[in-house]
This record gives structure tokens, sequence and C-alpha cells, in this order.
């Protein structure tokens, strides 16, 4: 019997791991739950950054402060490869 007829448990995998992965699942979870904390907290407040003072609607700060967050973290990712 030769090797290059084996029928082991040999598991062929798919060129991109299916749709649903846990990672996408996770990833889109925590979209989901941002948005809605995120559009839960509508009401005007004011911001100070260092001198000037804007009013603006608070999720508009939450957003601003997710997508500078998102950023940063996005830049050290890229520079650690």
């Amino acid at each position: 019997m030769s090797p290059n007829t084996s029928t082991g448990g040999s598991r062929s995998r798919g060129t991109g791991g299916g749709l649903m992965t846990p990672g996408r699942v996770a990833v889109a979870a925590v979209a989901v739950l941002t948005l809605v904390f995120i559009f839960e907290n509508t009401r005007s407040t004011k911001i100070r950054l260092l001198i000037p003072e804007v009013t603006m609607p608070l999720w508009m700060a939450l957003l601003g402060t997710g997508l500078i967050g998102a950023l940063c973290g996005a830049y050290f990712i890229g520079r650690r490869k």
C-alpha cells in the first residue's frame, strides 16, 4: 500500500473560512452595541478642548472619539507588521 493513497482524516481548508466566523460575529456585535450606545445619547453637550468650547450632540462627540480611537488602533497594528 502506497502512502499517497491514505484515506486519513485530512481536512481541506476553504479559501474564505466561511462568512460567519467567530471573530466576524464578535466584531459585528461590538459594532451594533457601539451604535446603539451612541444613538441613545442624543442630547446636546458642551465640549471643551483646551480653550474653545463647542456645543454639539453627544452622539457626534462619541462617534468622533470612536473614529479617532479606531484610526490610532489601525495605525499601531499596521506599524507592528
